[in-house]
């Protein structure tokens, strides 16, 4: 399966999600969904998050240009909000995986599908 597929089919064809990327752990894109894009500078800010959350806790996420609230993080996951919108993003062995919802999404609907492919790609060493 293409990166491309899983961003596709494993997140966006879920319904649970409205945007979504992988990156790789240097934070080059890897596959994004239509008319979505992460800068490589956000990507690398995302994935020192997963080591040192202070910088995302002290001034948010920025994604997209689009400045996010950071609720969790921690060396797996990262989870933010702003007004009806939130992400995802979750730490892979070899990936990080970077997903947008909007309301009336609810943030544990994208949450579990983001997770559970994050699941997937760790089984399989990626």
């Amino acid at each position: 399966m293409s990166w491309s597929a899983y961003v596709d089919t494993n997140l966006i064809g879920t319904g649970k999600v409205t945007k979504a990327a992988i990156h790789g752990l240097d934070g080059n894109v890897w596959a994004t969904s239509k008319g979505f894009s992460v800068p490589v500078n956000e990507a690398q800010t995302i994935i020192k998050a997963f080591t040192d959350a202070s910088g995302i806790r002290a001034s948010g996420i920025i994604l997209g240009g689009v400045k996010y609230f950071a609720l969790r993080a921690d060396d797996r996951s990262i989870y933010g909000k702003k007004d009806k919108s939130g992400l995802v993003l979750v730490k892979t062995k070899q990936a990080v995986l970077i997903a947008v919802y909007e309301e009336p999404i609810a943030p544990g609907e994208a949450t579990k599908v983001v997770e559970a492919l994050a699941d997937y790609l760790i089984s399989v060493n990626y």
